[in-house]
């Protein structure tokens, strides 16, 4: 099932909250490999990716994301902190959060929903698994569901 004509031009925006080189790149070609209109922007720690939500120190022309792929550990401010204060924010709760985490503990899955993720996903180890991954991910969050639009 493909977007409209009229969707395919817009691009979604996502922001990719991950501190391992290795997975930041497997993450956008994975979600590139699928040819789709994204325009991926990626913080490294917590505390970049509050600052780049909230457009300050440096971030004030960001553009606000569709979505937020967020990887539970993180430097500085851990993703689990990053998320209840997503989560929190008036302004910022509307958007969506795909914890995308190597973390199988049911005590992250728990605490994750708990303060209102709105999916979690293991991330696989091998590149095609990867690959399937993102393929749903783009099915789900960007073909099947209406996001909210975070910016003009």
């Amino acid at each position: 099932m493909k977007m409209d004509t009229l969707e395919q031009k817009t691009p979604v925006h996502i922001l990719l909250v991950e501190d391992s080189p290795e997975d930041i790149e497997l993450t956008i070609e994975a979600m590139k490999s699928n040819g789709l209109n994204t325009v991926i922007n990626v913080v490294t720690d917590g505390v970049q990716a509050l600052k780049y939500l909230r457009k300050i120190d440096g971030y004030e022309n960001k553009i606000t994301p569709d979505l937020i792929m967020l990887d539970l550990n993180l430097p500085r401010k851990d993703g689990r902190e990053v998320l209840a204060e997503i989560k929190m924010d008036e302004e910022l709760r509307r958007i969506p959060v795909i914890v995308l985490t190597t973390s199988r503990a049911e005590s992250d899955i728990l605490t994750c929903y708990s303060q209102y993720a709105n999916c979690y996903v293991t991330k696989p180890v091998d590149f095609d698994n990867f690959l399937k991954i993102a393929k749903v991910i783009e099915d789900f969050w960007i073909h099947t569901v209406r996001l909210p639009k975070m910016h003009g």
